[in-house]
């Protein structure tokens, strides 16, 4: 089963230096047939307008997952941690038994992000932090895992939910597979580029809910960056 979502169809909201679209029901949109997907609550693309931000706010037991576009994202938080995420990199937050952050868009240019929050398998744990480079050639051509909830990641960004946060670039005609595991629940969007998923064309920005598919197929119509999430 894939369900495409287009992304001209998504909810959202533009509030001038911040341009958001919501493939899940947030903040204001308001939709029952997609509070989300599995334990994924939120898939949010935001464009962020040069020198602005969000201002410093709170968040409890949610796994929050930034993967950077365009520009730059940068991270402040109640615990004191502090740090610049490039595109291509990821960042995660583990809000757990409570945080505050503030991200803003420090750079001379838009920034583009997509904001992932997952639930947690464990509430009311120490709050933590960490961001990570990822160049995108390591995972051209491939599936390469950037933020996961399983000891056997070693080199993933740690997150505290049986789910991965899994990247991919593709050159035109490349394709890549990826096997689920049962009663898992997949989301995909590419962030630029057009694919074939299965036999589904999507476009940049477009989403995919994903289940009941033994294997995914995914080939490159014209060069893409993937980002998706797998979680049981």
């Amino acid at each position: 089963m894939i369900e495409r979502r287009p992304f001209a169809e998504l909810g959202g909201a533009n509030h001038g230096w911040l341009d958001a679209k919501h493939h899940f029901s947030f903040a204001s949109y308001y939709d029952p047939s997609r509070m989300g997907w599995g334990p994924i609550r939120v898939w949010n693309d935001d464009t962020i307008a040069a020198g602005t931000g969000f201002p410093p706010h709170g968040h409890a037991d949610m796994e929050i997952i930034t993967y950077v576009r365009e520009g730059a994202i940068t991270h402040q938080d109640s615990l004191g941690n502090t740090g610049r995420t490039e595109a291509g990199d990821v960042q995660v937050m583990s809000a757990g038994s409570g945080v505050r952050h503030s991200e803003y868009n420090r750079e001379d240019e838009t920034t583009k992000i997509f904001q992932i929050w997952i639930e947690p398998k464990t509430r009311g744990e120490a709050p933590s932090w960490g961001a990570k480079p990822f160049p995108k050639g390591e995972r051209s051509g491939r599936f390469v895992t950037l933020a996961s909830g399983f000891a056997d990641d070693d080199d993933a960004l740690p997150i505290r939910t049986d789910a991965r946060v899994i990247g991919a670039t593709l050159k035109a005609g490349e394709t890549a597979e990826y096997a689920l595991g049962e009663e898992h629940h997949l989301y995909l969007v590419p962030a630029s580029g057009t694919v074939d998923v299965n036999g589904v064309r999507l476009e940049a920005g477009d989403g995919a809910a994903i289940a009941n598919e033994p294997t995914l197929r995914v080939t490159a119509i014209e060069d893409a960056e993937l980002v998706l999430v797998d979680a049981a």
